[in-house]
């Protein structure tokens, strides 16, 4: 569980999170939605340590991340995978390295033991062993995203981060890459936390989405009470197409 705590960010005087408490739960995929500029991406990236608030605290299952030692960074690092928006995965390295890297920097097992860890995060992810060698721009997007996931998972986090997961994919391969999502948290009990302006994501596995609007929290609650809410602002943010309008409206007559 990550609980987040009165956090302040500010750029240059510009307050883009302002006293934002939330908290995100394991075993749930925990969206973060919002419009462009609504703190959503400086949040995800100040829970990940990439910038340090003003004020307030992050807590990693009771770890305060403001006063924790070097060592103890590095052993929360070990904790944590992150999905990059565009996969991230290095063009100079194959499949295998790739998913092999993060037990390269953080892992003392054997080369055996981390191939073998390896090979099982590939074929959780569906990726066939012939493509295990190729590199990364010789298979399609896609795959790239599984490879990333597989990646992520790798040191078998309890913390996973999501940005933007479904970015470039056409929408059925959309799908797909949710319901991975969705299937690890659950199966791993992961405290998975998704960035995310993709409303079929919200939708289909959003179990507890915080909506963001100008750096405060504006709404949270599940993707099942985005269709009760009654919040103004949510609702144009969330359904904004007609066709969420006549899905809003089906699923109340329902």
């Amino acid at each position: 569980m990550i609980e987040v705590k009165d956090i302040v960010k500010s750029f240059d005087g510009n307050v883009v999170l302002n006293h934002v408490s939330t908290t995100m739960e394991d075993g749930k995929v925990n969206m973060i939605i919002g419009q462009s500029g609504s703190g959503k991406t400086v949040l995800l990236k100040t829970l990940i340590g990439l910038h340090t608030p003003d004020s307030g605290q992050i807590l990693y299952d009771g770890r305060d991340l403001a006063v924790m030692r070097n060592k103890d960074i590095r052993m929360l690092h070990r904790e944590v995978g992150v999905l990059f928006q565009g996969s991230a995965l290095f063009d100079s390295m194959s499949v295998m390295e790739n998913v092999l890297f993060p037990m390269e920097m953080f892992s003392h097992a054997s080369e055996a033991e981390k191939r073998e860890r390896a090979a099982f995060c590939l074929r959780r992810v569906e990726m066939p062993e012939h493509v295990w060698n190729l590199m990364p721009s010789e298979i399609s997007g896609g795959q790239q995203k599984r490879v990333a996931i597989a990646r992520a998972i790798v040191l078998g986090p309890k913390y996973l981060f999501c940005d933007e997961p479904n970015s470039g994919l056409d929408p059925k391969t959309s799908l797909v890459i949710d319901a991975l999502i969705q299937d690890i948290t659950r199966e791993y009990n992961i405290c998975t936390v998704v960035n995310s302006h993709d409303m079929n994501s919200i939708m289909e596995i959003g179990d507890n989405i915080l909506f963001l609007k100008g750096g405060k929290k504006e709404w949270q609650g599940s993707r099942h009470e985005i269709m009760e809410s009654d919040n103004e602002a949510l609702n144009d943010f969330v359904f904004a197409s007609e066709l969420f309008k006549k899905v809003r409206t089906a699923a109340k007559k329902d």
